[in-house]
């Protein structure tokens, strides 16, 4: 299955150290040039600069090879590269939090999981604590409304 991701998901899966579950799950995972440059940007944490400057071999930066689809351009670069990259690649999934950016990939047809869609995945293989990342994700930025938190957590028992 190809799966591409945009910058949130392994943005916050590197903030809580779980960013590894990606090749658990997946195997191997893409992501747009304009992504790449997302995680490296100056207000990005160290932390995913310097992962995202010396990536794993699962990781792999593929630029779309159409012409930029204009009907995206209310989305950040990073979402229009993700979404177009996926839609080229007929992704079985597309790795993306933004909720306008979700709306539309779910429009165009795409299979979207965001971070926690992620986590739940991870935590169904055996390869996760769901309890223990969900708590270190809450001590991130990443906002997740009580009642989809408490949801996720009475669904993972």
């Amino acid at each position: 299955m190809i799966v591409v991701a945009d910058s949130s998901p392994i943005h916050y899966l590197i903030q809580i150290q779980a960013v590894g579950i990606l090749e658990g799950i997946y195997g191997h995972v893409l992501i747009p040039p304009a992504v790449r440059e997302e995680l490296l940007h100056p207000s990005a944490p160290e932390p995913i600069r310097q992962w995202v400057s010396h990536p794993p071999s699962w990781l792999e930066v593929r630029s779309p090879t159409r012409a930029p689809d204009e009907s995206l351009a209310r989305l950040d670069a990073g979402e229009r590269a993700a979404i177009q990259l996926a839609e080229e690649l007929a992704a079985g999934q597309l790795l993306m939090d933004d909720r306008e950016g979700r709306q539309e990939a779910e429009r165009r047809g795409l299979h979207v999981l965001g971070t926690l869609g992620v986590l739940r995945e991870a935590a169904a293989l055996g390869i996760l604590d769901l309890r223990a990342a969900v708590e270190r994700l809450q001590n991130t930025t990443l906002y997740i409304a009580p009642e989809v938190l408490a949801r996720l957590l009475d669904d993972a028992g």
